[in-house]
C-alpha cells in the first residue's frame, strides 16, 4: 500500500507519523483513520499551493542576472530593461 505522506499530513495536521506498511499516528500513539476522500481532497489543495507557486521559481530560473540586467538599464534605459524582463513575466503570469 502506498501512502500520499504530504497529503496525510495536510490532512490530519495532529499526525506526527505516517508508516506505509501501519498508517498514521497521533503523538500519543494512538492510530489515526485515513478516509480516502479527506486524503484525495488536501492532495488537491496542496497540488493547488504549487501551482500557485510555480511561477515563482520559473521566473527566476529565466531572468537575467543581476548584472546582465544592470548592464541592461545602463545600455537600454529602464524601458528596456522593463521590455526585457516582461519578456519572462508574460511568460511565466502569476495564477
Amino acid at each position: 500500500m502506498t501512502l500520499d505522506i504530504d497529503a496525510i499530513f495536510k490532512a490530519y495536521p495532529d499526525a506526527v507519523s505516517v508508516y506505509g506498511d501501519t498508517g498514521a499516528f497521533k503523538a500519543d500513539g494512538t492510530q489515526i483513520t485515513l478516509v480516502q476522500s479527506d486524503i484525495d481532497a488536501a492532495r488537491v489543495t496542496l497540488d493547488a499551493e504549487a501551482a500557485a507557486i510555480a511561477y515563482q521559481g520559473q521566473r527566476k530560473a529565466e531572468y537575467p542576472s543581476i548584472e546582465d540586467q544592470l548592464d541592461d538599464i545602463y545600455h537600454n534605459g529602464i524601458d528596456g530593461w522593463k521590455a526585457t524582463i516582461k519578456t519572462t513575466k508574460d511568460k511565466y503570469p502569476k495564477p
